[in-house]
């Protein structure tokens, strides 16, 4: 996925990277087809922090202010996206994590009901809205986060 910046000189580019349980955001200098910077995200590792990198061995850019603002928005946002279940409470995420590992790409709509029903033993009611969420997308009945 990729999208410009208004005055068309640089892009973002977003893709994920699956080995490194990952999102990675890069400031594309779109002329040169050069990558000016790269975030990277990591969305199942709470332990693991974002992180901004440049390469060294590349030439020197002036990049406006005002394009380094845009692209630090988006990464702000992935980050909020990707990331906001690791800002619940630490006994909250370490179960989301469990999950999220045990579970991702494993479970299917079938599995959800029980899954759901062992959850419960182990988060307050409170707090199974957000864990449910956070870990699978759904609400407590099961319909996606989506459904209206």
């Amino acid at each position: 996925m990729a999208f410009r910046h208004p005055h068309g000189d640089y892009a973002i580019t977003a893709m994920y990277s699956v080995p490194d349980d990952a999102w990675y955001l890069e400031l594309d200098l779109v002329a040169e087809q050069r990558t000016l910077v790269t975030a990277v995200v990591p969305d199942e590792d709470p332990a693991r922090e974002p992180t901004v990198c440049f390469n060294p061995n590349a030439e020197h850019t002036d990049v406006p202010y005002e394009v380094v603002r845009w692209f630090m928005h988006q990464v702000d946002e992935e980050i909020r996206s990707s990331r906001a279940w690791m800002r619940l409470r630490p006994e909250l995420v370490e179960i989301i994590y469990q999950l999220r590992q045990e579970h991702m790409g494993v479970i299917d709509d079938d599995d959800v009901p029980q899954v759901i029903a062992n959850v419960r033993t182990k988060v307050p009611e409170e707090d199974l809205a957000a864990v449910l969420e956070a870990t699978f997308g759904r609400n407590p009945d099961g319909t996606t986060m989506n459904d209206p």
